[in-house]
């Protein structure tokens, strides 16, 4: 999987850095990883929620064409782990917004819009995907405040830098719980069909969010994958983390490596499987490197990474989908001049190295360091740790020294933790994974899916889309893309409600 260079750019000139304060409580950690065990079973978690959960309604405003409700309820995460996040975390704020009148009486979709990364408030979702998809489609939107953001953000937190690797946790566990306490009270206000989805790490949330639903659920999640293990160990953001500091707590306290890292459990993800199929299948006809594609029996429309340069002026938004998106504050139109700036000199580069690549000596060049790179893998993965990890590691760009044993480790336990919080084969499977939709970009660089377990192989019937870009590209030119798997999945909803 070839990394964007956009993607790469954009994190390297972003200067922020998560989890300064390392790890996390070590009491913390057991308590959140006890938890998941309940969370990730769907009988176990939905019944820790009482379907007249309390709601507080603080706001009804009415527009000439929709409806704006805002409240806040107390996080049900603070009730099952008191005192386990900063008192600002405690208190979800959500909006909904509602037609004025629905098209149907008898279907009324709603769709939970969970935040990604640097997603603070409510204006963007609202803007950029709840108001446009009621007005298109009809389906309303619910909009939660991700916990450490916005309104929940700790005031000692910098935007959204995470101190600690736990609050990740934290984040997840609230929203799955949080998002079940808005799913009962849709219910009780009789709309639906439900779903959910999200960008990025709201994707990656929403899916989590998904599994404990007990009736078919649409769910569409955005730029994430099966696991968020590599987003911290193998993508771009594995650069924004201080490894030292992370190092030297793992190492000065003996419950990390004692009793928390037995605790976790490491998705195997069959990375050794595909190393050798790889060389099986290639080892005799490497010359066309354009052989490395996705599997076959993926599902959804699928694009040609080799196109992405020649076919830039496709990728441009469609300025009709433009004009109905609202402007943008002062702030984000300088991230966007910068990302277009950015943007230029990325087709640039990327048209010389797809020449260089095309020509024979570079496909030689590009031969070789595969093979090397897969026979050290192969020959390294009788080592226990190679066996745990299942592939090799981007060094170069976490700023480590492949030699040093104690980082491997370091970087070893963050995958474990990760793994056991975060990767979808622990928890329950969707009740209706034809309700699935994913958007994946070719060349993600912020989510690796090299070596992890496909999502239709962890939930079989769910639908995978590609988009040609990175990650950074898909988020700014491709909204368009997401509004319309979120409407197709509504579709399949509806059909499936009127046949029943």
């Amino acid at each position: 999987m070839t990394y964007s260079s956009l993607d790469q750019i954009y994190r390297s000139i972003l200067l922020s850095k998560y989890f300064v304060k390392g790890w996390g409580k070590p009491d913390n950690l057991k308590r959140l990883f006890e938890f998941r065990k309940i969370i990730s079973n769907r009988d176990l978690c939905y019944n820790l929620i009482p379907k007249d959960y309390p709601i507080v309604i603080d706001k009804d405003e009415v527009w000439s064409d929709y409806r704006v409700l805002e409240g806040h309820f107390r996080s049900p995460l603070d009730v099952q782990l008191p005192n386990i996040m900063p008192e600002e975390v405690k208190r979800a704020h959500f909006q909904i917004v509602l037609p004025t009148k629905w098209q149907e009486e008898n279907y009324k979709p709603m769709c939970l819009h969970l935040a990604g990364t640097g997603d603070h408030y409510f204006w963007k979702r609202r803007n950029f995907m709840c108001k446009p998809l009621l007005r298109e489609a009809g389906i309303g939107g619910m909009i939660l405040e991700s916990p450490f953001y916005g309104s929940r953000k700790p005031q000692d937190q910098v935007r959204s830098n995470l101190h600690n690797v736990s609050d990740i946790f934290v984040m997840g566990g609230c929203l799955m719980l949080e998002s079940l306490v808005l799913f009962n009270w849709c219910e009780q206000q009789g709309l639906g069909p439900l779903g959910v989805t999200g960008l990025s790490m709201g994707g990656h949330m929403a899916s989590l969010a998904a599994t404990n639903w007990p009736k078919p659920m649409v769910l569409v999640p955005c730029l994430s994958w099966s696991t968020a293990s590599g987003v911290f160990t193998q993508g771009v953001m594995s650069g924004a983390i201080p490894w030292d500091i992370l190092k030297y707590q793992y190492f000065s306290d003996d419950v990390y490596r004692e009793e928390i890292r037995k605790m976790v459990t490491i998705i195997d993800d069959d990375a050794f499987k595909a190393g050798k199929h790889f060389v099986q299948k290639y080892s005799d006809d490497t010359n066309d490197l354009t052989n490395l594609q996705p599997s076959p029996r993926i599902e959804g429309e699928l694009f040609s990474p080799k196109k992405f340069v020649n076919n830039q002026d496709s990728n441009k938004s469609d300025p009709q989908e433009a004009d109905k998106c609202p402007l943008m504050d002062q702030d984000d139109l300088s991230a966007e001049k910068t990302v277009d700036a950015l943007a230029q000199s990325f087709a640039a580069m990327s048209s010389s190295i797809d020449e260089e690549t095309d020509s024979k000596s570079g496909k030689e060049i590009r031969k070789e360091e595969l093979d090397w790179a897969l026979r050290k893998e192969l020959q390294d993965s009788s080592s226990e740790l190679d066996q745990v990890i299942g592939r090799k590691l981007p060094f170069s760009i976490l700023g480590l020294k492949s030699s040093s044993v104690r980082d491997r480790e370091a970087i070893q336990f963050m995958r474990g933790i990760m793994d056991e919080c975060t990767h979808l084969k622990n928890f329950s499977v969707p009740v209706d994974t034809s309700l699935i939709i994913a958007i994946c970009a070719t060349e993600d660089g912020y989510v690796p899916r090299d070596g992890v377990t496909h999502l239709a192989d962890v939930w079989p019937g769910a639908e995978v889309r590609y988009i040609n870009t990175g990650h950074v590209g898909a988020y700014i030119l491709h909204q368009a893309a997401f509004r319309r798997a979120i409407k197709d999945a509504f579709l399949r909803a509806k059909e499936k409600l009127c046949s029943s």
